[in-house]
């Protein structure tokens, strides 16, 4: 199946910015990624442009259509980056996006050299952007998590509003589950992969897993600019969605590939 020049479930050694521009207008139903900001990982002298990232990322997106970040912030003479805020900002400001909502990734933090100066980091933002009015697919029922009172009758729910006054309480049976909320936990996440392993920075596969089932139709098309290890790739493939991917590394597309082979029994065409 072709996507403007390119051959869907395939991963392409350029830079992203370059290669979206081959994608056709509104083709792209999500994006999931997380890009080499701050520096943090080696790419031999690469400069990532994460404006004119958002610009062809919008511009790919179908109406409706959603891009999440993985991203936080360096740490440098006591202060964060912002890249994460900047960049939030740029691509509502610049690129048209929407914020539909920013969630957080809670996780176990390493305490790291400045364990005694600084506060532990257990977390990492997740902005998700959306292009247009509203989702054009959104289904939260496989990411729904145990609701601690699940199955018993309470009563509560009244809150307060803001002229001082209180709304009454309600009486209901709580359901076996709930929305996770805008905190996600991958506190058990990590992956053993010897093979995603090889990579320097990678996420939990739960990452995508989540995001895909919640924002991408079935036979839809996933794009990860940043592709890293694979991780956005071998996912989708087992969602029985398609993807596209980019990577300015070889060497880490030949990662990426080795796992779609071993982890989706996909066959992979070398380019």
């Amino acid at each position: 199946m072709k996507l403007g020049k390119y051959t869907l479930n395939n991963i392409y050694l350029d830079d992203c910015v370059e290669g979206m521009k081959n994608i056709p207008d509104n083709s792209i139903d999500l994006v999931v990624t997380s890009p080499p900001y701050d520096n943090l990982r080696n790419y031999n002298g690469y400069n990532l442009d994460l404006s004119n990232t958002g610009k062809e990322i919008f511009r790919v997106l179908k109406d409706g259509g959603i891009a999440v970040m993985v991203i936080q912030d360096q740490t440098k003479n006591f202060g964060k980056s912002l890249t994460s805020f900047k960049t939030i900002i740029d691509w509502c400001d610049n690129s048209g996006f929407k914020l539909f909502e920013t969630l957080i990734y809670r996780k176990h933090g390493t305490e790291g050299a400045w364990w005694t100066k600084r506060f532990r980091v257990d977390h990492e933002f997740m902005p998700v952007f959306l292009k247009g009015e509203r989702p054009q697919y959104f289904n939260k029922e496989p990411i729904k998590i145990p609701s601690k009172h699940g199955g018993k009758t309470m009563t509560g729910s009244g809150n307060r509003k803001t002229n001082g006054q209180t709304t009454k309480t309600v009486t209901r049976k709580i359901n076996a589950t709930k929305c996770p909320g805008t905190v996600w936990e991958y506190l058990m996440a990590g992956d053993k992969n010897p093979l995603k392993r090889k990579h320097p920075a990678v996420f939990p596969d739960k990452i995508p897993t989540d995001f895909i089932q919640v924002f991408c139709p079935p036979n839809g098309i996933v794009l990860d600019p940043f592709m890293g290890s694979g991780t956005t790739a071998v996912v989708a493939k087992k969602l029985n969605r398609n993807y596209i991917g980019f990577d300015i590394s070889q060497e880490y597309i030949d990662i990426a590939n080795d796992r779609i082979r071993v982890e989706t029994s996909q066959k992979v065409i070398e380019f």
